[in-house]
Parts: structure tokens; C-alpha cells; sequence
């Protein structure tokens, strides 16, 4: 089937008991900053204009745009890390209105602690909830394994690639067995091997553990191996403009960049990105 059957036009949320049912649920979202005196006539960014969007329980969506679209800003809204300026994030039918221990985010810089060893990074979160040594020792070691990185247990992050780096930040965030995991361009400073090694090996965490995943990118081939969905977002100010059901989402046995169905689906999006950029 042509690409082009499937890149249907963004549309509102469906009725309200479909909204419920979801595990996240973005309505009517809003973002406007502040600018400093001289940097713009009108004093105010629109960052993100009237998104909508819901994602379902299990569900791995990527957020797909050029930078500056507002992907990050929306994941941070969706955290509880900054608030809207109107509409509402839903986490099941409770409003997001501060981080919750239930929703975890892995950044791109990894954020670990480097004075603190693999074993200790990872039970970090464990151990600000006041979880027992023995507990969080058991667990961060499961997420360790989980991860690829037994063996690293008492190495330091500056001895560890950017890639183990980054397997030991997922850790850290699995270890509260999130509802929700947010992640904000995690293998974007990766070498280009290393990245598709890391995203294999992700997809097959996340199908063991079927986490809701919110992922964004800049990367349509990464967008289009690793998603059920993919949600398109025109140049700032964000606006979603398309949704994608990737027909790739299931075929987890090869390498699905190598087929012809992928080059017109990433040239298709490709088009359409380009479509959406300011000028």
C-alpha cells in the first residue's frame, strides 16, 4: 500500500469516554513564553498551538519534528516539569499539575551522577523513595541485566561509552516500573551504529515490559523503525498536523530500513516536513 493511505490529517480527541480510556490525553495544549524586552514587538513565544492527542496504554508514540517545533516543551508539560498556559495533560482521568512518581524521563544528556557507580545511578531514584538497600540493590541489578550491562555494576560512568551511559539512564528510569516513560531524544548524540544498536535493543525492553512510551525525535527513520504511531508536528508554533500508524510497528525479526515500503513512507514524511518549515 502507497504511504501516502496512511499519513491521515491530525484530528481533535473522539468522545470523552475514548479519552478516559487512554493513558495519556493532551487537549486543547497551549504554550506561550515570555520574551525579554527587545527580542520581539509582541512580548510573547507561541511555542505549541492547540495540540490534541491521545495515546493508549502500551503504546509507543514518537513526537516527529524539525528542532524548535516544541517537541521538548510539550514532553516537559506532559512531566509536570513546566505548566501549560492552557488545556490540560490527563494521566487516565487525573490532570498533570507536578511530576509524578509514576511517569520517568530519560534525556538525551544522560544526567547520571558521575561520582556514583553504575549500581548506584541506578538505584538512585530508589533510594530518594526511601526503598530498602537489599530492595534497591535486587532491582537496579534486574534493570541492569535488563538494560545489557551486567558485569558494569561498580564501573563509573566516565568509563562507560555514550551508549552504555545512556542503557544505564533507561535503567534508572524502569526501576519505578513508570506508567508512563517519557524520553527526549535519547540516541540523539550517539554515532549512528551505536544508535540503531540502542534502539534495537530498547524496542525489546519495551515489548517485555509494555510501557507506554513517549519518544521524541528529529529522526524520521528512527520514528518510522521504532513507533506504533507517529504524531507530526508543523514548525513553530507546534501544531500537530499529522498522525501516522507505522505499518513497520510489528516486524521485529529484520531490519526494516532495507525495505522499499521504508524509503517511500520516510520520503513521504520527508516532503511533509519540509512542507511545514518556516521560511
Amino acid at each position: 500500500m502507497a504511504p501516502q493511505n496512511r499519513l491521515a490529517p491530525s484530528s481533535s480527541l473522539g468522545s470523552n469516554s475514548e479519552a478516559a480510556a487512554s493513558t495519556v490525553t493532551v487537549r486543547e495544549l497551549s504554550k506561550q513564553f515570555l520574551l525579554r524586552p527587545g527580542e520581539s514587538d509582541m512580548g510573547t513565544l507561541l511555542a505549541l498551538d492547540r495540540v490534541n492527542f491521545a495515546v493508549k496504554e502500551g503504546e509507543f508514540v514518537s513526537l516527529l519534528g524539525a528542532s524548535g517545533c516544541g517537541k521538548t516543551t510539550l514532553l516537559r508539560i506532559i512531566a509536570g516539569l513546566i505548566g501549560a498556559s492552557s488545556g490540560e495533560v490527563l494521566i487516565g482521568d487525573k490532570p498533570v499539575r507536578a511530576p509524578r512518581r509514576d511517569m520517568c524521563m530519560v534525556f538525551q544528556n544522560f544526567g547520571l551522577l558521575p561520582w556514583r557507580t553504575v549500581m548506584d545511578n541506578v538505584s538512585f531514584a530508589l533510594e530518594l523513595d526511601g526503598v530498602s538497600g537489599r530492595e534497591r540493590e535486587a532491582t537496579a541489578r534486574k534493570y541492569i541485566e535488563l538494560v545489557g550491562l551486567a558485569g558494569f555494576e561498580r564501573n563509573f560512568p566516565h568509563e562507560l561509552s555514550g551508549g552504555m551511559q545512556q542503557r544505564v539512564g533507561i535503567a534508572r528510569a524502569l526501576t519505578r516500573k513508570p506508567k508512563v516513560l517519557l524520553m527526549d531524544e535519547p540516541f540523539a548524540a550517539l554515532d549512528a551504529q551505536t544508535r540503531e544498536s540502542l534502539q534495537e535493543d530498547f524496542l525489546k525492553v519495551w515489548r517485555q515490559l509494555g510501557t507506554t512510551v513517549l519518544f521524541v525525535t528529529h529522526s524520521i527513520d528512527e520514528a518510522l523503525a521504532m513507533s506504533d504511531r507517529i504524531m507530526i508536528f508543523s514548525a513553530r508554533p507546534g501544531r500537530l498536523v499529522r498522525e501516522i500508524q507505522s505499518p513497520f510497528a510489528d516486524r521485529i525479526d529484520h531490519d526494516v530500513r532495507t525495505e522499499a515500503e521504508f524509503g517511500r513512507y520516510r520520503h513521504e514524511i520527508r516532503m511533509m516536513l519540509k512542507g511545514e518549515r518556516t521560511t
